[in-house]
């Protein structure tokens, strides 16, 4: 990584940028590490080559305080010698190295103990064919250009009246992918381009002071937010914080912010994923194809969404993927499996593998989203007479073997249906499952984030204050 406090430092030229999405070396890489594998004794084999380069900058009152780069490749090897298994990484390939990386690999698998459940995909269930899904933005910004986006952040976050000051803003881009190869005869690739824009706001001094942000993230940069509507909606949301109450116990409904309202999504899917299933760690290890929500919730992952910020043609064992509705009509209808999840559950994967080069595969989910309700924002709160809108949620008090639901929260206060004065230093408590029950969803989805939900209602939630 190179770092540097100027912006002198600048993102690749257009022939450096065309090298860098050239992933041929890569693949040949991938080729050569999984054949030497074989030939050192490896019954099966797969190879894992990830390309990533970034380009960040941050300013704060009006100067660049860091410029930052980072490029690299990174390559995984995975063998399996019988029913054992080894993964041995590396990022430095030398002309003799693949075969050395290979022997050890072998080396380690052999006295690796049996693993049932291990293998590479099932060949029937492999990717053929690679849709194309927008994932690349052909423009590569000039570190020019991204201190032009954070310095309008900046300068739209100061001009919002009652700020004081700023707690920084920065903007990213960059391109990361990935080639696979297995000893079955897959061979695919994939490149994604990621671009962010995000900006601090300060109100008030010493212990009254309160901030808040925004952010904007997108594969290209015409889908960002303007600059100026994020330092705009940072700075908004900072002065709206100022001087926060503290509330009363009590047990009254809970509306989510869109912001906040896609963590319970998460819990979800991380209590729906197959490794926590086949561990007997999940709350709903039961619970598969009973109703969970109402008849209206749908949740859905698509990893074939065009520009979806997870979106990818093929999973990390080369199975295709597809569009799959985990609650449908309220009722859990899947886990997330990958092959090794799968097999020790009795079923076939869902093509949800995930993995970096020095792991063997993961379940895990794509682009999440939770369908939107009919009523608006307003309509789901309208007979709240006390109730709590949230808009932010501090630490990660989820219990997901028993499904106990304990988060810090901040946000404002609802009296009569309408949203009135700021709120902060409380929890919010209940059980998952009772939760889910009384979901409901407003019609405000938007799809900014890799998991997406719109303003959410919980009825009864317990909000510990003084």
């Amino acid at each position: 990584m190179i770092s540097s406090p100027s912006p002198a430092s600048k993102l690749p030229s257009k022939s450096a940028t065309s090298d860098l999405l050239d992933q041929s070396a890569l693949s040949t890489l991938a080729q050569r590490l999984v054949e030497a594998a074989r030939r050192a004794g490896a019954d099966a084999a797969d190879a894992v080559a990830v390309r990533g380069v970034s380009q960040g900058v941050e300013v704060r009152d009006g100067r660049v305080e860091e410029s930052e780069r980072s490029e690299g490749d990174d390559v995984g090897l995975r063998v399996l010698v019988g029913r054992r298994q080894a993964v041995v990484s590396t990022n430095d390939i030398s002309s003799d190295g693949v075969a050395k990386l290979a022997e050890r690999a072998v080396a380690m698998a052999r006295v690796a103990p049996d693993d049932q459940y291990v293998g590479l995909a099932d060949p029937s269930l492999l990717a053929h064919q690679f849709p194309d899904l927008d994932m690349l933005d052909p423009v590569t910004p000039s570190v020019a250009e991204l201190e032009r986006r954070a310095v309008e952040a900046e300068v739209a976050g100061l001009a919002v009246k009652g700020v004081t000051k700023s707690g920084g803003a920065s903007a990213s881009a960059g391109i990361g992918g990935m080639v696979l190869v297995t000893s079955t005869g897959f061979h695919g690739s994939y490149l994604r381009s990621s671009h962010g824009i995000s900006m601090t706001a300060i109100v008030g001094d010493g212990t009254a002071m309160e901030r808040d942000y925004d952010y904007t993230s997108a594969q290209h940069a015409s889908d960002l937010a303007s600059p100026a509507s994020v330092g705009r909606k940072a700075g908004e949301r900072a002065v709206a914080r100022f001087g926060p109450r503290k509330v009363e116990t009590c047990k009254v409904p809970v509306v989510y912010d869109p912001r906040v309202s896609n963590s319970l999504v998460g819990h979800l899917v991380g209590a729906a994923n197959g490794a926590s299933i086949a561990r007997k760690t999940s709350f709903l290890r039961d619970r598969l194809g009973q109703q969970l929500f109402n008849k209206n919730i749908r949740i859905i992952d698509d990893p074939l969404r065009v520009r979806g910020l997870r979106s990818q043609p093929f999973d990390a064992e080369g199975v295709a993927v597809r569009k799959l509705a985990i609650i449908d009509e309220g009722a859990l209808t899947s886990w997330l499996l990958d092959s090794a999840t799968a097999r020790e559950l009795g079923l076939i994967t869902t093509g949800h593998a995930h993995r970096g080069v020095s792991s063997s595969p993961s379940p895990g989910s794509y682009n999440l989203h939770l369908e939107a309700g009919q009523p608006t924002p307003a309509e789901l709160i309208c007979d709240i007479k006390q109730g709590f809108y949230v808009t932010d949620l501090i630490g990660s008090g989820v219990n997901g073997v028993t499904g106990d639901y304990s988060r810090g929260a901040s946000g404002f206060w609802i009296e009569n249906g309408e949203i009135t004065y700021a709120v902060s230093e409380v929890t919010i408590a209940g059980h998952l499952i009772e939760m889910f029950r009384s979901l409901s969803p407003a019609n405000d989805l938007e799809f900014r984030y890799g998991v997406n939900a719109p303003t959410l209602r919980i009825e009864g939630l317990t909000v510990g204050g003084r």
